[in-house]
């Protein structure tokens, strides 16, 4: 009788190379992050590293209809892991929502002989990418980067980390002077839809208040809550406000509060702004950003197509473009107690 044959399971190596793709291409799209510059640096690497061809294209979608492209060597990539934003650039493209945008696209593509993008961003980009390769014959690979941290498949996205640590140091800077002229100050961060650098931040921070969208916002009890701390000598303090929270950005809250406050604060207002998008990624983000990105590189090698890889319990994970645009991360609920019993 002959002896079954076991079922050994293709290493990576076996699985790219059986699907020998030449050229592939890495664009960044949407609002640049920290770390973008890292995983662009992985992406060029690993393809080096199987003896693919790699083109860059700047600008995201807006490149791609435009032919912006640019060869990359791992020469292209040196000394660019420790610097924010991103080489290749970043845009928002109304066209590439139209056919005659996709159609533009896939002729560059085509014309340039790409076999597969690689698509560093967030669920607009994974949007795009998905509905394109839904219609055209190019497979797309993405990689989180958005300081939001509001991808679904993902414990952490890039720039996340590096968001926070900015943020922090920013709060900890107006704490200061909050406190040498005994002031209320509202700090406004980044957050249209999702909270998560508000209630993490403001619980590193020591913040008073964190105002997030997935919260009802109750102007009366945060005034009652201030009020309370002035009255046990508490003359400073710091309330955060995420900009998409349901009752305003920081200044309209600020306004409620001074009506009610009657005088008892010195408020003022910061709005952080683009600032949190800026600066050199940290250690976590350079590491995040290098593992999907050599990750998600050798998966479009190996034929994957339409997914996002993205980190969860420290492993890689991959996940369909749909869930990961369709699915929304929750905020730890745990963590908005935690934030009030600290604040008490």
């Amino acid at each position: 009788m002959a002896e079954k044959k076991e079922n050994k399971e293709k290493t990576i190596e076996e699985k790219i190379k059986e699907q020998n793709i030449k050229k592939v291409a890495v664009f960044t799209s949407g609002g640049d992050a920290p770390g973008m510059n890292a995983c662009i640096r992985a992406v060029v690497r690993t393809c080096s590293y199987h003896g693919v061809q790699i083109k860059g294209i700047m600008r995201g979608y807006a490149g791609i209809i435009d032919g912006d492209f640019k060869n990359m060597t791992p020469r292209s990539v040196s000394n660019i892991i420790q610097r924010g934003g991103t080489i290749l650039k970043s845009a928002r493209s109304e066209e590439f929502k139209t056919k005659e945008g996709m159609e533009q696209a896939y002729f560059n593509l085509k014309a340039e002989r790409i076999e597969g993008v690689i698509a560093i961003g967030g669920d607009g980009t994974f949007r795009g990418a998905y509905e394109f390769s839904q219609k055209y014959d190019i497979p797309f690979i993405g990689v989180p980067g958005t300081i939001d941290n509001d991808m679904f498949g993902t414990d952490f996205t890039i720039g996340y980390d590096t968001a926070l640590n900015t943020v922090v140091e920013c709060i900890d800077k107006i704490r200061d002077t909050a406190h040498a002229h005994d002031r209320l100050f509202f700090i406004e961060v980044m957050g249209r839809d999702a909270g998560f650098i508000a209630l993490y931040s403001g619980i590193a921070s020591g913040a008073e208040a964190i105002l997030i969208p997935e919260t009802e916002t109750n102007i009366d009890n945060l005034v009652e809550s201030l009020d309370y701390g002035w009255r046990r000598k508490k003359t400073s303090s710091i309330v955060l406000v995420a900009e998409g929270e349901e009752v305003g950005g920081a200044i309209e809250i600020a306004k409620m509060v001074k009506e009610r406050m009657n005088g008892r604060y010195d408020i003022r207002v910061t709005i952080l702004g683009h600032i949190q998008r800026g600066g050199a990624p940290t250690c976590n983000d350079r590491v995040l950003a290098s593992r999907l990105g050599v990750r998600a590189t050798e998966a479009l090698l190996a034929g994957e197509r339409n997914i996002m890889a993205g980190m969860i319990n420290n492993k890689i994970v991959f996940t369909d473009f749909v869930k990961a645009t369709k699915h929304n991360t929750e905020i730890n609920r745990d963590l908005l107690r935690i934030s009030e019993i600290l604040s008490y």
